[in-house]
């Protein structure tokens, strides 16, 4: 009789934890952030600088140029989306193992974005060193950022609840020991001794045997 084969255990790490749709919408997502933040500071440091606004801003690699007072300015630019994008990894990611490729991802598609775009590889050396000044900005803040969230302390709400549910019940024993105690007083005698006060406060009395008792 043949022995039902084992599955194979999954491989351990975390994109084996994720499905596949989850991921695409993950990279979708951090894709439309960079890009909207991009086409939001292009647009604002154009009208700044009285410049006529154009995609090839954040399409294009032409005028992102080390020589020109502009090209430094759109490449500050890009920074400032990274710094963006670096936010939308702890909130969304929120792993630190997945940030790598995450950025790695993201660059990747802009270059083919841009490939497609103008239909030639980006040429200038400043547009190298600004994607990679980006990636490296958001691997190191959100590794960073992620790891923080990681290793944060997690609270329950429990505790103060029965915190508070403890000192209800605390209040409620108490208060219905006085009522008790309250209670007997009104009945004339107290609690734990053999005597006790009138309710009217006027005399003591003491428990005495009944004649039955007595004629035996």
């Amino acid at each position: 009789m043949k022995m039902p084969r084992r599955r194979r255990p999954p491989r351990s790490g975390a994109i084996a934890e994720l499905p596949p749709l989850r991921i695409l919408a993950q990279i979708a997502a951090l894709q439309g952030i960079y890009y909207s933040v991009a086409l939001v500071l292009m647009l604002f440091t154009s009208l700044v600088m009285g410049l006529q606004f154009s995609l090839d801003l954040v399409f294009g690699w032409a005028s992102l140029r080390g020589d020109i007072t502009q090209g430094w300015l759109i490449g500050f630019v890009w920074l400032c989306c990274a710094g963006a994008v670096v936010v939308a990894l702890v909130v969304l990611i929120s792993r630190s193992k997945l940030v790598l490729d995450f950025a790695f991802t993201l660059h990747f598609i802009h270059l083919l974005i841009v490939f497609l775009y103008t239909g030639f590889i980006p040429r200038n050396l400043a547009w190298w060193v600004t994607m990679l000044v980006s990636g490296t900005i958001m691997v190191a803040g959100g590794t960073y950022g992620c790891r923080w969230r990681e290793l944060r302390p997690i609270t329950f709400g429990g505790g103060a609840r029965s915190n508070a549910n403890g000192e209800n019940g605390d209040g409620s024993l108490e208060s219905g020991l006085d009522s008790g105690d309250h209670g007997d007083e009104e009945m004339g005698f107290s609690r734990g001794r053999g005597r006790g006060r009138d309710r009217d406060g006027a005399g003591e009395y003491e428990m005495v045997g009944m004649k039955g008792d007595s004629d035996k």
